[in-house]
């Protein structure tokens, strides 16, 4: 391939991946060879190759395959004219004063400045990189429903950056529901609203690496200069520390720490602290004295207004592109489980259909996106659902189906039935015939009536909630 044509070929990528990703991430790359169905890349950082495959290496080789070259993977090489060490304007000044994101940056004001010949803390702050901020993740492009509308008040009352009302904030939901978006949103505002703040953003795993290099290299005391001396901790993924145990012994720590200094904690996990298997019991109370707020499954109105923000979004990069009707309203329907495949398949459709010059109707979407249409196919049966409530509750399936009126066999099975109803295209009448003959006003009320109890009832909230998410994993 021709510089020309790869120069081509990246402004394609700018009008998918917008100005701010194109500038950080795609026009460093230089490509150096394509030969053997290897496209091998020269980057600035070790990090940068690995952010881009991560993150673009798709949509890059999709590129390549639509201008004809033959690849089926990509390679990053450090190039050997980069300088060793390049550390952004964040780790050098610990309290930037830019009123608004412009790209993605990283963690920023990391630590009160260090002492003298504190090389560890340098280090620690260069180590963080690996946590960029992403700018299209802020409050405006955060689409708020019903099951989000709890977490995004409490992200929004957070980031005003005034007294601690509630610590830790502890934002929990399956993959592809927000929480990430949610804390950069945060850390976004606080940079905007309270630059003079320090504010540390990272990933459990980043907390976990330091840790255990600041205690290879007996530099403790850095460590812990750096991760207490913030006014804001945010720790993504926290489940990742379970059954790590020196790792939760040092976060149980740097928790209590922050705590009694009233410095605000946010903390995002993929299940209620509760549920996290191999946590510490000590680690989870901690969690558990703060707000702790659900992110639930978005539903079709939420999923449908996600992707009408996204369609506006796109119109600056694709402004001649049309979508027919109901293709929105199709999206929506089929891909329920997850945002980022959501997001995904829109960005997909609208690359294509401009390589193509095609406007997006029903058959250029069901060709262009029949592998993410085929995975969500998945069906749930009502014998599935039966099986797995009646395990939850620890009863026999006779149980559920028979003709007992027990309440502990009763409210189970009301909650079979509310499941069935939920994620189940089966009628009210056929699920009532699966449940022993029952008549489908039965099934009607027994659906009313966990309706009713998941707003008054937190541990039926919970357990239904624990059973759709096993049931659709």
């Amino acid at each position: 391939m021709t510089q020309e044509k790869w120069g081509k070929l990246r402004q394609r990528l700018l009008k998918t991946v917008g100005q701010n990703n194109y500038k950080t991430w795609i026009e460093p790359l230089e490509l150096a060879d394509l030969r053997n169905g290897v496209a091998v890349f020269h980057v600035p950082t070790s990090f940068m190759g690995n952010y881009v495959n991560q993150n673009f290496s798709d949509l890059i080789l999709y590129e390549l395959t639509m201008s004809g070259e033959t690849v089926q993977r990509l390679a990053f090489q450090v190039a050997a004219n980069a300088p060793a060490r390049a550390p952004s304007a964040a780790a050098k000044r610990p309290h930037p004063v830019t009123p608004a994101p412009t790209a993605p940056e990283t963690v920023y004001p990391a630590a009160a400045e260090p002492a003298e010949n504190d090389s560890a803390v340098d280090n620690v702050v260069e180590a963080l990189q690996a946590a960029p901020l992403d700018a299209r993740f802020t409050f405006d492009t955060f689409v708020v429903g019903k099951p989000n509308e709890l977490a995004h008040a409490a992200a929004r009352r957070v980031s005003e950056g005034g007294p601690v009302t509630f610590n830790p904030l502890v934002l929990y939901g399956g993959v592809g529901l927000g929480k990430t978006h949610l804390m950069h949103a945060i850390a976004w505002e606080l940079r905007a609203k309270r630059p003079e703040l320090n504010v540390l953003y990272l990933s459990a795993e980043q907390f976990m690496y330091r840790f255990v290099q600041a205690l290879r290299e007996r530099k403790m005391m850095d460590f812990k200069h750096l991760f207490r001396s913030v006014d804001v901790l945010m720790v993504d993924d926290v489940q990742f520390i379970a059954g790590k145990d020196s790792t939760q012994e040092e976060f149980f720590h740097t928790f209590n720490a922050l705590v009694d200094q009233n410095k605000q904690i946010i903390i995002s996990a993929d299940r209620a602290p509760g549920e996290i298997k191999d946590l510490e019991e000590r680690v989870k109370s901690r969690l558990q004295c703060g707000l702790v707020v659900d992110l639930h499954p978005t539903d079709y109105e939420l999923r449908l207004g996600i992707l009408q923000t996204k369609v506006q979004q796109y119109r600056g990069s694709y402004p001649d592109l049309q979508i027919a009707d109901g293709v929105l309203e199709f999206l929506a329907q089929r891909i329920s489980t997850n945002v980022r495949v959501l997001e995904g398949a829109l960005t997909r459709l609208f690359a294509f259909a401009s390589l193509v010059g095609r406007e997006i109707d029903m058959e250029l979407t069901q060709d262009c996106l029949a592998d993410v249409l085929r995975a969500s196919e998945r069906k749930i049966t009502i014998e599935e659902i039966q099986r797995k409530v009646s395990e939850y509750y620890n009863i026999r399936l006779s149980d559920i189906i028979g003709p007992k009126r027990l309440r502990s066999y009763a409210r189970p099975r009301q909650v079979a039935m509310y499941l069935c109803k939920q994620l189940t295209s089966r009628s009210l009448p056929e699920i009532g015939r699966r449940f022993g003959g029952r008549d489908h006003t039965t099934v009607m009320h027994g659906v009313r009536r966990i309706e009713e109890l998941r707003n008054s009832d937190g541990q039926i909230a919970e357990d239904v909630e624990i059973l759709r998410r096993a049931l659709e994993a």
